[in-house]
């Protein structure tokens, strides 16, 4: 099963900018792009998962990767805090996550692909 790409990207910025609001005309070249770049790198994941040439956790871990890379943009962008950024991505996924791992045939996008912000001052 092939996903549209146009229509991940759409439910991906929709999410991103109910929670953005005022700030959506700061980040939106940011957001866009590093949408794109997640959706790509699902693609390339099916791609090698299919072919054989990563395993689902050498898949998880490259998927790892480009949430890593896209958090580290957003964070970037004046004003905005690791938790907007993390509620950002967490919700872009959310909104594509059944049509990717159908996609896939097996979960990609979980609730354990999240990760939740932290508190710095829990460690205290």
């Amino acid at each position: 099963m092939a996903f549209e790409v146009p229509v991940l990207i759409k439910k991906m910025l929709t999410a991103a900018m109910s929670i953005l609001e005022d700030d959506w005309a700061l980040a939106e070249i940011y957001v866009n792009t590093e949408f794109i770049k997640i959706i790509e790198s699902i693609k390339l994941i099916k791609k090698l998962y299919t072919s054989g040439r990563i395993t689902k956790e050498q898949a998880k871990l490259h998927f790892q990767i480009q949430q890593n890379a896209t958090r580290m943009v957003l964070l970037t962008i004046e004003g905005l805090s690791i938790i907007t950024v993390e509620t950002i991505i967490n919700a872009s996924l959310d909104a594509i996550q059944d049509e990717v791992d159908n996609a896939l045939g097996w979960n990609l996008i979980s609730p354990s692909s999240h990760v939740e912000p932290t508190k710095p001052w829990s460690r205290i």
